[in-house]
């Protein structure tokens, strides 16, 4: 009965597609502990450093005392909704000056469960291709059916909704701005006049973007000043703010529907007490204080070629790529192989996520090693 399996596995490991849970021993800042070695931590999403540091710990535990609890035991539309819950809520609607917000458990809750809700059979979605599978998985539940757009490509994403605008009745485009494994952005402001051209909503994901872009730190639409003209703007509280769950917030027909048709904000158990709390804490008392720091990462992104603090080094084959990621652990770096099919066959590459306490010093043996390898 279970050869099958034993198949699949040796199969994944004949071509290096086989993953294992890493045993870490500790983190500490911009380093973290594997195997008895020290390495610089290049694979984290943890961008300002907030989630492993035992000064933000202790002083959120002192300023919190006993006032959260460490469990919900409840769906929010159940017992699961505290004040804290909704003051986050409203402090996300002031931030972007939106009209609702809802908190989701994770990024990947959040998008599965806007994608398969506001598409039903009479409805489309227009996805770029590179979106997060989180975004695809969603779509491939909802009843209404998805395009994928070129990567990035607005001629590729026009050229679909001349062809297919007219034959829904409503259409919902979306793409990620920072994208996660290639670190570029998206053309937002094109992705406005498209939405506006073809009678669209626009739902993006600035979940890598969150905490980093933006004077306020509220993303790429921040940035270029367009947050009102997005319908549905998701971001996570994993990341940059080093805490846990995500967020959507816009339009308020939209987040009414959403409490009332997103699986999986339905039928989750909220989120403790205290995480919400932790989370509202970083972002009022400890983020505003970022944007220095956040810029130095981004313009450090940029000397290594990408366009924000997500820099893919592309090998191709899968093989060479767990080889070179061995190397590099050998030199005092720690970033993981990332193969399909987290990214297209024959891309694999590494994805050096950097973090605010990284310098140019840090990488420096790293892009000799990389500058070796072409």
């Amino acid at each position: 009965m279970f050869e099958i399996y034993d198949k699949k596995i040796a199969d994944l490991k004949e071509n290096f597609h086989f993953r294992s849970i890493k045993n870490f021993e500790r983190k500490e800042g911009k380093y973290i502990y594997v195997a008895g070695k020290k390495l610089l931590n290049l694979s984290s999403n943890n961008y300002l450093n907030f989630a492993d540091s035992e000064e933000i710990t202790k002083e959120f535990l002192e300023y919190a005392g006993d006032k959260y609890t460490f469990g919900s035991a409840s769906a929010r539309l159940l017992t699961g909704t505290l004040p804290i819950y909704k003051e986050l809520e409203d402090l996300i609607c002031k931030l972007y000056n939106s009209e609702g917000t809802l908190l989701f458990n994770s990024g990947y809750h959040a998008n599965v469960g806007i994608n398969s809700s506001l598409a039903d059979s009479s409805d489309v979605i227009f996805s770029d291709k590179l979106n997060h599978a989180s975004i695809i998985d969603g779509m491939q539940l909802a009843k209404g059916k998805f395009f994928r757009y070129a990567h990035n490509d607005m001629e590729s994403l026009e050229r679909l909704l001349k062809r297919e605008r007219g034959n829904y009745r409503n259409a919902i485009i979306v793409s990620e701005s920072v994208f996660s494994m290639d670190g570029d952005i998206a053309d937002l402001k094109t992705l406005v006049e498209l939405k506006k051209k073809y009678n669209c909503i626009l739902v993006l994901d600035e979940a890598h973007a969150f905490g980093v872009f933006g004077e306020k730190g509220l993303g790429v639409s921040e940035k270029l000043e367009i947050i009102s003209e997005v319908d549905l703007l998701v971001g996570t509280f994993g990341k940059a703010i080093g805490s846990m769950g995500a967020f959507v917030t816009g339009k308020r027909v939209l987040i009414d529907y959403l409490i009332n048709k997103a699986r999986s904000f339905i039928f989750s158990t909220a989120l403790p007490p205290v995480n919400i709390a932790f989370t509202k804490w970083i972002i009022e008392k400890k983020l505003p204080y970022t944007y220095e720091k956040r810029m130095r990462m981004i313009d450090l992104g940029k000397k290594m070629g990408s366009e924000s603090h997500i820099v893919p080094y592309i090998v191709g084959e899968n093989d060479k790529t767990v080889e070179l990621s061995e190397i590099l652990f050998q030199n005092g770096y720690f970033t993981l192989p990332i193969r399909p099919p987290t990214v297209p066959v024959g891309t694999s590459r590494l994805r050096l996520s950097l973090t605010a306490d990284i310098t140019e010093e840090d990488l420096t043996k790293l892009n000799e090693i990389l500058k070796g390898e072409k």
